[in-house]
């Protein structure tokens, strides 16, 4: 199968997910909510256009908008992380030797350690602008970081269960254009 065709199947599969099974269980202590959608932009190929993975990300979220009734937020949040992605994997690790081999972040493509903060931070990073956008202030801090901290912890346990679940093969970049 085609990454292209992947990719959309992936796309529809997590918009498909989020909205029609994690949104529709009621927050837990009224403030944690299960975010897994966004896996969708992590997962995307390395080789992946700047421009292009900002743009995706964009679309992706705000499809999800669409389908929730929240205009702009979750597109906002998808962008956020689309642009901060390639930064973050330049960061954590080697430029001659993962990016060239491997077509996507995964765990066998990166390593356990290096794609665990992957995830960790892009989920911080999208749970706290997420809530923030929410709120459009601080409110009362430990509400806020309560809420960052629970929806965090809930997405990443979805994440790995997702990455245990539906081990994706790793596959080898090949030089045939």
């Amino acid at each position: 199968m085609s990454n292209l065709i992947k990719n959309i199947i992936r796309f529809i599969l997590f918009i498909l997910v989020q909205v029609f099974v994690l949104n529709r269980i009621p927050p837990i202590h009224q403030f944690i909510v299960p975010y897994v959608y966004f896996l969708f932009i992590l997962w995307l190929p390395f080789s992946i256009n700047r421009l292009f993975l900002l743009f995706t990300g964009f679309v992706f979220g705000l499809c999800l908008d669409y389908f929730t009734g929240t205009p702009g937020l979750h597109a906002a949040c998808c962008t956020l992380i689309a642009y901060i992605r390639p930064f973050l994997l330049n960061i954590l690790i080697p430029q001659e030797t993962t990016e060239q081999s491997y077509l996507e972040p995964s765990i066998k493509s990166m390593g356990w350690a290096p794609y665990s903060l992957y995830v960790l931070l892009l989920t911080i990073i999208h749970n706290t602008y997420l809530t923030l956008i929410e709120w459009l202030q601080f409110g009362n801090l430990l509400y806020f970081l309560g809420k960052v901290a629970g929806t965090t912890a809930i997405s990443l346990l979805l994440i790995f269960i997702t990455e245990m679940l539906f081990f994706r093969k790793a596959k080898y970049r090949t030089n045939a254009a």
